[in-house]
């Protein structure tokens, strides 16, 4: 399964990586802003985490929904304030709370490879 990271808070991104590669997916890249995350959604990434305020503002909003109706990934957004999120996201699977637990993320990645 190809993941993609949209965070820019680079030693969360790193952790994430480690913690979905353990878990035996491919991690296609981490993408710091909306411009990196387009560019590598081009791989057609399976899943992706996405964080909503980014090093170009709060762009995660637009960024999951263009990842999920442009690319057909499945869109989390992580978030330590899930009501920036503002209206709800076409295409978005679920938010999870930062910190993030390795649990949730196995059960994630389970839920994705499934179906």
């Amino acid at each position: 399964m190809k993941v993609l990271i949209v965070e820019d808070e680079i030693f969360a991104a790193l952790h994430l990586e480690s913690a979905i590669a353990d878990l035996g997916c491919d991690v296609i890249g981490i993408a710091p802003d909306r411009c990196t995350a387009l560019e590598l959604a081009k791989e057609k990434p399976d899943l992706a985490f996405v964080d909503l305020n980014l090093r170009d503002g709060l762009t995660g909003p637009d960024i999951a929904r263009s990842l999920a109706n442009q690319f057909g990934a499945r869109v989390y957004v992580l978030s330590a304030n899930p009501g920036q999120m503002g209206c709800n996201l076409n295409g978005l699977i679920g938010v999870i709370d930062k910190p993030w637990q390795e649990a949730e993320l196995a059960q994630i990645v389970r839920s994705a490879e499934d179906g």
